[in-house]
């Protein structure tokens, strides 16, 4: 039986859905900031098999930022290499804003 049966390939657009709705999960997270060159707030970069992801998110101010970002890092590592089985290599977490209740 030949175990090389081919290649899955799974689209970037995938990887930028799933980055996207893991991010807008995480307790804190106000939405993604978007961009013209970064319309979904996501920006991804595939090397050798291996994601590297910028994420620009704008958090609720009653929020410790390192801890949403931490928890955006862990979330959004796991979910990918759950769901299509490819590694992350870094998520870099740009918090762009602060949503401040008045």
């Amino acid at each position: 039986m030949d175990k090389n049966l081919g290649k899955t390939t799974i689209a970037p657009s995938v990887l930028i859905t799933i980055a996207r709705l893991t991010t807008l999960s995480v307790p804190g997270v106000s939405r993604l900031s978007e961009s013209k060159s970064i319309p979904d707030g996501v920006k991804i970069e595939i090397k050798d098999d291996l994601i590297d992801l910028d994420l620009f998110v704008i958090i609720s101010s009653d929020q410790n930022a390192r801890l949403v970002a931490e928890e955006i890092q862990k979330r959004v590592n796991r979910a990918i290499t759950e769901m299509v089985g490819m590694e992350v290599a870094k998520i870099d977490v740009h918090i762009t804003d602060v949503d401040v209740e008045v």
